[in-house]
């Protein structure tokens, strides 16, 4: 079962799930994320974030993509982009109605990245039911 976490630069949120979704979740899923523009790097304070809360240093693994660099996808989750989300043809489509913390506070961005680890084990939770179910 493939996974992409997409929204419109894929350099904050989108990456924040694609990384918990490996460390997470890669027993039941492939995590890949990407958008339709790009910026050159992942969000600093992401990737510090990431690095400070679970030992994860997403810029080893990872880096901006757009949506024709990744393989074909099962389950679409957009993070809260809204009328700008970018399609992407799937089984199953979500949107998780993140705010966008760049710029912000650490609080704030600890805030976003704690919502971002509940929502993909919830997701790991439902396709391994899904996976059962088959």
């Amino acid at each position: 079962m493939k996974v992409a976490f997409i929204c419109v630069h894929n350099s904050c949120r989108s990456q924040i799930a694609e990384a918990l979704g490996k460390h997470l979740a890669s027993d039941v899923f492939e995590s890949f994320s990407a958008g339709t523009e790009t910026k050159d790097s992942i969000n600093l304070d992401a990737v510090r974030m990431m690095k400070q809360i679970y030992g994860i240093d997403m810029t080893k693994t990872q880096h901006p993509k757009l949506l024709s660099e990744i393989p074909s996808i099962d389950i679409v989750v957009t993070m809260g982009c809204n009328v700008k989300c970018p399609f992407l043809p799937c089984k199953h489509r979500e949107d998780w109605g993140l705010n966008d913390p760049t710029g912000k506070s650490d609080e704030i961005f600890e805030d976003v990245i704690r919502n971002i680890e509940e929502k993909v084990l919830d997701l790991k939770n439902r396709v391994s039911k899904m996976l059962i179910e088959k």
